[in-house]
């Protein structure tokens, strides 16, 4: 059996964003030792700054044993595929195709896992977060894009590749039947009627920048409702954890619960025990950690 890294192991966590890249160098106990923010640009401009960031980092620091990547998708996930690592069909410009893990891999010579940023949220909410106590566990995050993950008994799910929660097909609100939405996909999907851009598109500005946004609160917390009403039905999991920059302020939140115990009727049989609605659908302990987190988790799981 292989030993155990000592405690003092670094590790890298890269938290690839479609707005941001978030990265930090990290010790196997969990102190973060240096870290950095570099806005998403073209690929090699941003991939470029993530190696000299790490470069630097470990002169000071010492080397890192492993990397761990939490990106935007979608992505090929699998170990197996000769394209694991790589962007698929983003709707980011000119990131369709790029491989994530290589740079890393070139200039340091070590391993690089790599899943996407909404399950390594996952995985740090289950095992450090809201999610502690649990089984079992989903994540959603709404911000530039709409996306979900899933775990259970510490354990990202996923078949053929990872879900895609965000393109799902929900009924528009009457309030809002002319806006044609902003998926270069599918248009009006749940990330392409209530994501940020999405927003931002519909309104000129950012939910909470509206001056009376009560009737955009109520649309936005609707879409979103069908999601956790989804979630809810389709993995019986025991808590859902939704976050992401939209969600920030904490205005929308108590919008999608209103909206999802409206659509459950009475009827929601998975929250544990006589757990309510409040402490089924919750925040992130961790708040906007839970990706960088989740990331630096995925490098320590590598032996």
């Amino acid at each position: 059996m292989t030993a155990p890294p000592p405690a003092d192991a670094l590790v890298g966590a890269v938290e690839a964003g479609g707005t941001k890249f978030r990265c930090a160098l990290v010790r196997d106990a969990g102190d973060v030792l240096a870290e950095c923010r570099i806005p998403t640009t073209e690929p090699q401009a941003t991939l470029g700054r993530v190696v000299e960031f790490f470069a630097e980092a470990q002169r000071r620091f010492g080397a890192a044993r492993a990397f761990g990547i939490g990106t935007f998708g979608p992505a090929d996930l699998d170990p197996r595929s000769p394209g694991y690592g790589r962007l698929l069909m983003t709707p980011k410009p000119g990131w369709a195709g790029v491989d994530v893990r290589k740079p890393l891999i070139e200039r340091f010579g070590r391993p690089v896992a790599l899943d996407t940023d909404v399950n390594v949220a996952a995985l740090a909410e289950a095992e450090r977060g809201a999610g502690r106590g649990f089984r079992s566990l989903a994540y959603v995050t709404v911000g530039t894009g709409i996306g979900g993950g899933v775990i259970f008994d510490g354990r990202m799910r996923y078949g053929a590749m990872h879900p895609e929660m965000g393109h799902i097909v929900v009924r528009r609100d009457p309030r809002d039947r002319d806006f044609t939405g902003v998926c270069p996909f599918h248009g009006d999907c749940l990330e392409g009627l209530a994501s940020g851009p999405a927003i931002r598109a519909r309104w000129g500005r950012p939910l909470d920048a509206l001056d009376d946004h009560g009737e955009a609160l109520d649309i936005i917390g609707g879409y979103l409702a069908q999601l956790v009403v989804a979630l809810a039905r389709l993995t019986a999991c025991e808590r859902i954890v939704i976050g992401g920059g939209v969600m920030t302020g904490g205005a929308l939140l108590p919008r999608v619960r209103a909206a999802a115990s409206r659509l459950v009727n009475g009827y929601w049989p998975v929250a544990r025990g006589d757990a309510t609605l409040m402490e089924y659908l919750v925040p992130p302990a961790l708040g906007e950690r839970s990706g960088i987190t989740g990331a630096a988790l995925l490098a320590q799981r590598m032996r």
